[in-house]
């Protein structure tokens, strides 16, 4: 009966996940406190069920917890689980239950062993840890195995919340000596930890040595299928000594190739290939030991490709690594990556990838007629997809270029708009892969303009037409045609027309002057776009200046195309392929590059408090929370705001301010501007002028420099006019008036402030970075010459004297940032001022970057982070993270900001800054 209860209980518990009637938490109170057991377990079930759903039940957390009394292992089960996930709202009510832990700890049941310690492992409330330390070392030595291996996960959930105690309890070593267990399962969970341990500290607390090396091979055949991963993967971290010991290793690894589960196949995969580059690398294997093993990685790599879709996928994109890596591998299996009629197409596109990296002049024609029938598909991307790869062939093999051209042309012949289109964009690569060979299919391109309206498309006939204008009777009617849309074409095709049209007026001037003063009026006055204008002007003065210097620019050799198969650097794809079955083997990045750790610049606000008075009163006490929060790794307040008092703000202010007397004696900093020649004498009628931004009593200046090398007339009046920029600057007056007058053989400097000019605002393409670039002109008012130079503008020169921030408003604006808004770089040889971090604060704070706190970084001896806010005249906010490391001259940066196209001008800034 009671076994009939239970299945009954089980086998409908979706219905406690039905809508709860108005007063079911009374109703709930009630059931919770009944003395029949049945009761009292559904009971929590429908409390789990209400947790699971969204639904606040923290108001029955002392009825649920007396509920743990019990032997019903089901009934203790559920109460554990309501209690990690209310602990951290409730933790004074969760203490309550500590005795529970410490006696299930004891319990003669090893199930309910287990359950205690993995339940206080799981609740990170930084009390209960004190009382986790005992029975977790008792469980580490536990009679069973099944107590043993769920201790040892635990070992590396205490480390997440406090190292420090992990280490001092000695629970590292212990979790040493339990890889010499003699349960595969116990050493499995102990390499588990360890390897986790090892990730979050940065450190190889592994150390396999030649015993442990042992023990590891000798458990893989045992342990489950998950456990052999973890082993999988420590070994694959492990360096052989030589290429015998990598040979032996790779001869227990081998049979795992055969296994069931996708994931031990790839993690045997990849020891394997991490071990015949030692093998490889030593010179002690020979070149049949390396063959051998390329045999039998094949088959295993083969069968993946039989699973589901989803494993299809994963098991294609390791596979692109590992034949990039070694091509040799599966260079006779390429028919295994055709792809089948009821692929998926994130299939499909996989495998196209792969079959490009496969193909070779022993497999071209085969290869041919595959794609040649998938172009003929119903799925667009995959047909444009499936022309692009035979473009890619022909780039790839040169003897195989005029088959993969016959190809294009039939296809092209269909007159499907797509395939058109893309064989277009295809063919002209071809051409640039190599020049003057088949240029006789130009004509029938010529016949299908008509069929081009896709920007790619359009671009790459117009620079066909451009490139071979001489041999196209009439390349400029050709032309001409395009130029009608011209201010409608995508910016792309507009670039293109713009060189196409100037390379057919060098070839043939009588014929096309009137088209290409069209459109360089075009290009230069009608147009917004800063790139076609600047080449518009390039193209412009070249042509009025220096016909021939022109043919030799825009007629020049080009270089030829690179085959680019192989896209990944080495040092990159050596990366990828150490972490083959990981997730960085299917995005084809490192793993910094996507995984945010738990990382410094992750303010957290339970340090905070929003009252800053009170915050003031309990200073001494807060500093005292924060260090043990910081030890605990409970609510810690990374950025150290929490314990900072509110005395230290006025430090910062002062500095920002009055830049007073910050190191006891009188000096201040002065923001000095970074000179720069922008104009050689020969420009600019023989005077040679450098050029530089600061800011100064709120202004922003452009600093000027002007030594007359070459000028009999002295330059004393000058006038000076900006084109439209990404910052919107003007001068606030146009003349220039030097005093004395430079003569020939001095110099002299002038001073223009400037303004910030809506109508002067050039916008940035949405996704763009914002060009530093200040386009100048000057006239020379004696002697007539105008000369136009571009000055690299410094961003800290724009940087506004209420850029300061609240500690509280800058961790929430951190917070609410993106991480994909973020720029991380490394400034590396820096002077010794640069990394004396008072100094650095005087400094950015000279030039209104404002000091908002510093702090060690945790478990990084002699590392200190420091944050700063600045915030630009026009209200753009920058936020900035240095860190320092003691007896090194360099600092990593991270600045974060919602007006991502200015970003990197804020680093640049903050690089210039350090530098100077």
């Amino acid at each position: 009966k009671v076994g009939g209860g239970n299945k009954d209980a089980g086998g409908s518990d979706s219905r406690f996940f039905t809508t709860q009637k108005k007063g079911e938490m009374h109703e709930l109170r009630l059931e919770l406190h009944s003395t029949d057991r049945n009761t009292k377990v559904d009971a929590v079930k429908k409390v789990i069920a209400s947790m699971t759903v969204g639904k606040d039940v923290s108001m029955l957390f002392t009825d649920v917890l007396n509920c743990v009394q019990t032997g019903n292992i089901e009934l203790k089960k559920l109460v554990y689980l309501y209690l990690i996930n209310y602990a951290k709202s409730q933790p004074e009510l969760t203490l309550l239950a500590v005795n529970t832990f410490v006696k299930d700890a004891n319990d003669p049941n090893p199930l309910i062993r287990a359950l205690a310690v993995r339940t206080m492992g799981c609740i990170r409330v930084d009390r209960i840890t004190e009382y986790l330390c005992e029975p977790l070392s008792r469980a580490l030595r536990d009679e069973d195995p099944y107590v043993r291996k769920t201790a040892a996960v635990c070992v590396a959930k205490l480390y997440d919340i406090n190292a420090e105690l992990v280490q001092e309890r000695g629970f590292l070593e212990v979790l040493h000596d339990l890889i010499s267990d003699s349960n595969p399962s116990v050493v499995a969970n102990s390499v588990a930890a360890l390897s986790e341990i090892a990730e979050t500290s940065g450190q190889d607390v592994m150390k396999i040595s030649a015993s442990v090396l042992q023990k590891l091979l000798a458990a893989l055949n045992e342990c489950t299928e998950w456990g052999q991963v973890f082993i999988l993967d420590s070994l694959s971290k492990y360096v052989p000594a030589d290429s015998r010991e990598a040979e032996g290793i790779i001869e227990r690894v081998t049979p795992r190739l055969q296994h069931a589960n996708s994931a031990v196949v790839m993690s045997a995969v990849k020891v394997i290939l991490s071990y015949m580059e030692v093998m490889a690398g030593s010179g002690g294997a020979s070149a049949d030991s390396i063959r051998n093993l390329t045999r039998k990685l094949a088959p295993p790599l083969v069968t993946l490709l039989n699973s589901e879709p989803e494993i299809q996928y994963v098991a294609l994109r390791n596979i692109n690594l590992i034949v990039q890596k070694r091509p040799g591998i599966l260079e006779s299996e390429i028919k295994v990556f055709f792809a089948k009629y009821n692929d998926p197409i994130y299939v499909k596109m996989e495998k196209l990838e792969i079959i490009i990296k496969l193909v070779s002049e022993r497999n071209i024609d085969q290869v041919l007629l595959e794609l040649k029938e998938y172009a003929t598909e119903v799925d667009v991307d995959f047909v444009r997809k499936s022309v692009s790869a035979i473009g890619r062939c022909a780039v790839k093999l040169e003897r195989a270029a005029e088959r993969c051209i016959g190809v294009l042309l039939e296809l092209i012949q269909t007159k499907v708009n797509y395939v058109v289109q893309e064989s277009v964009i295809v063919i002209k690569d071809i051409f640039r892969r190599y020049p003057n060979r088949y240029e006789s299919i130009i004509a029938t391109l010529c016949d299908n303009l008509e069929d081009l309206d896709e920007p790619q498309a359009k671009a790459s006939m117009i620079w066909i037409i451009g490139e071979y204008a001489e041999r196209i009777d009439n390349a400029d009617e050709l032309l001409d045609t395009f130029l009608e849309t011209f201010e409608e074409e995508d910016p792309a095709v507009q670039l293109q027309l713009l060189t196409a049209t100037v390379k057919c007026f060098l070839k043939n001037p009588e014929d096309t002057q009137d088209m290409v003063q069209r459109v360089l009026d075009l290009a230069t006055e009608e147009s917004d776009n800063p790139d076609l204008r600047d080449r518009g002007f390039i193209y412009w003065r070249l042509l009025s200046t220096d016909p021939e210097a022109a043919k030799l620019v825009v007629l020049g050799d080009k270089p030829v195309i690179e085959d680019d198969t192989y896209r990944l650097e080495p040092h990159l794809l050596n990366v990828l392929i150490g972490q083959i079955a990981t997730l960085s083997s299917i995005y084809h990045k490192p793993p910094e590059a996507f995984v945010v750790r738990a990382r410094s610049n992750m303010p957290d606000l339970s340090g905070v408090v929003d009252d800053d008075e009170e915050e003031d009163e309990e200073e001494y006490e807060d500093e005292n929370d924060v260090a043990a929060a910081g030890g605990a790794g409970g609510g810690v307040d990374l950025l150290d705001m929490g314990g900072m008092g509110i005395s230290d703000q006025p430090k910062a202010a002062a500095a920002a301010g009055g830049l007073g007397d910050v190191f006891g004696g009188g000096d201040s900093y002065e923001p000095k501007a970074v000179m720069t020649q922008v104009c050689a004498a020969d420009k600019s009628g023989g005077v040679n002028i450098m050029a530089g931004f600061r800011q100064l009593q709120n202004t922003i200046k452009l600093e000027l420099t002007f030594e007359n090398i070459g000028s009999a007339i002295p330059v004393s009046s000058l006038a000076i006019q900006l084109n439209k920029n990404a910052l919107g600057l003007s001068p606030v007056k146009q003349q220039i008036v030097l005093n004395p007058p430079v003569a020939q053989g001095s110099s002299g400097s002038a001073t223009v402030d400037l303004a910030v000019t809506p109508a002067m605002l050039a916008p940035v393409p949405d996704g763009q970075p914002a060009s530093p670039q200040i386009q100048v002109a000057i006239k020379n008012m004696a002697s007539g010459a105008v000369f136009y130079f571009a000055a690299m503008f410094a961003l800290e020169a724009m940087f506004g004297a209420d850029g300061a921030l609240e500690r509280t408003a800058f961790i929430e604006q951190w917070k609410s940032i993106e991480d994909r808004k973020e720029l991380f770089g490394t400034l590396s040889d820096l002077p010794p001022a640069s990394i004396d971090i008072e100094q650095v604060i005087a400094k950015f704070a000279a030039n209104n970057v404002f000091f908002i706190a510093r702090r060690p970084v945790p478990n990084a001896e002699g590392q200190e982070v420091v944050y700063f806010s600045m915030k630009t005249v026009t209200g753009m906010e920058f936020l900035c993270e240095l860190t320092f490391k003691a007896g090194v001259n360099a600092a990593k940066a991270c600045v974060k900001t919602q007006n991502v196209s200015y970003g990197p001008l804020a680093k640049a800034a903050i690089e210039s800054l350090l530098r100077n």
